[in-house]
């Protein structure tokens, strides 16, 4: 028997809204985690450690902190693994405007930048707490002309290592580096003019290169964090303006070490409820799961439910800074359950069905293929999307007050109990 939400009693299902189609993209964007360190840092800024470093832990946590195996590719496992940019403290974003011969830009190159910025600056800090301190700069001011055109590159797809793909990153640094102190920056964006390539609706090639052992070297440092956005992402609902620059999150959210969390079919595993699933139409916080793993929580705000037993716990909305977060509840070595309060706050502006949000962790399972999965207490609902976005289903996945989750086969029993009047919410979790 499958592990599955007991509602009681049953509640009305909502129509889905009908949608403007996003084409038939399937994969979004593609980073690939090797091991490659950042490069050392700029005067000023912080030393507060890599994302690895950052977690905050104690012995009790020991049962919870899941692992893949060395092959998994960009694991969801606990601590990150090395070679990722720092995730808390003053972070330095170097950003380049990029255009070739035969798709010159479009605009002025700052206006391209400001698409970005300071949205994602603030995205950050919101979902962080404060505790990342993202400081975009854009030291040269206009378009920077590679030196061969678009075309002659050959890039189809967002694939990393494709030869094309590798010629324009080391043109890209051999232009810059002569005007750009590498050294003084801790990741690399590259803005290319949205009319280089096909429109996002028919290819996406943005993509994300993560801990690059093949990076090229700049002012003694690799350039070994570094994300690509192409063309202007959008649902096809005309919502860019307000959610097209989460693109960049999501990238940067790679750089970071996370893995992709929507898969070959799109984003039915997680749908909005992470900005590494969904990042574009219906605007979306991290997962309490990843805030852990980047450094954002403490270690009194995320509870290893391993031992047999009852026991309760008060959930504080997962937008609100301070009080407890996150309840994981592991399976084995590699997996579990994790279980968070998601309300319409912070970066999870358009949530339509606040309530509690119960997941599962593989950290055995590749970036894309499936490493974390939503459990949905509307199954086949719909949704109840306030905002268009591009997977509706999961948008009422929430169970609230008086809903149970129950998996038979690992004697697990979450239950929400009752809601106070401060918006916190008290659940019981049973293992058998």
């Amino acid at each position: 028997m499958q592990p599955h939400g007991q509602v009681q009693p049953p509640n009305r299902r909502i129509r889905p809204r009908r949608l403007a189609a996003a084409g038939t993209v399937t994969v979004l964007t593609l980073a690939l985690s090797t091991s490659a360190g950042t490069g050392r840092l700029a005067p000023g800024t912080s030393m507060a450690g890599p994302g690895p470093a950052a977690l905050s832990r104690s012995s009790a946590h020991g049962p919870c902190m899941i692992s893949g195996g060395a092959e998994i590719q960009m694991s969801e496992g606990v601590p990150t693994a090395t070679g990722y940019a720092r995730s808390t403290g003053t972070v330095r974003a170097l950003n380049l405007m990029v255009d070739f011969s035969d798709a010159p830009g479009e605009g002025k190159a700052l206006d391209r930048y400001a698409e970005f910025f300071p949205k994602t600056r603030q995205w950050f800090s919101t979902s962080s707490y404060g505790r990342l301190d993202y400081r975009p700069e854009a030291p040269i001011r206009d378009w920077l002309r590679m030196p061969k055109s678009f075309a002659e590159y050959g890039i189809e797809r967002g694939a990393p290592f494709e030869p094309g793909y590798r010629e324009l990153v080391q043109d890209l640094v051999a232009v810059a580096d002569p005007k750009v102190d590498f050294r003084s920056y801790d990741l690399l964006n590259v803005l290319v003019t949205p009319n280089a390539g096909p429109s996002a609706l028919d290819t996406v090639l943005s993509v994300t290169f993560a801990g690059n052992q093949e990076a090229p070297v700049a002012d003694g440092v690799p350039v070994a964090n570094a994300s690509f956005v192409y063309s202007r992402q959008d649902d096809g609902s005309g919502s860019y303006d307000t959610t097209g620059y989460r693109v960049l999150p999501h990238e940067n959210g790679h750089v970071f070490g996370l893995p992709d969390l929507y898969t070959q079919e799109g984003g039915g595993a997680v749908g909005h409820w992470d900005i590494m699933s969904e990042d574009w139409g219906a605007n979306n916080d991290l997962l309490g799961w990843h805030k852990w793993k980047l450094g954002w929580l403490d270690r009194n705000q995320v509870h290893c439910a391993s031992a047999p037993g009852t026991t309760e716990y008060t959930l504080t909305p997962l937008a609100r800074k301070g009080g407890d977060k996150l309840v994981v509840l592991p399976l084995s070595g590699t997996s579990g359950y994790a279980v968070e309060l998601r309300t319409r706050a912070g970066n999870d502006e358009t949530v339509c069905r606040p309530g509690v949000l119960i997941y599962k962790v593989d950290a055995d399972v590749d970036t894309g293929m499936g490493p974390v999965r939503i459990y949905d207490s509307q199954r086949d609902s719909g949704g109840c999307t306030r905002s268009p976005n591009v997977h509706a289903e999961l948008s009422d996945a929430t169970f609230t007050e008086g809903e149970t989750f129950q998996d038979p086969r690992k004697g697990v029993t979450i239950k929400v109990s009752e809601k106070d009047a401060g918006g916190d919410m008290r659940i019981r979790v049973t293992r058998k």
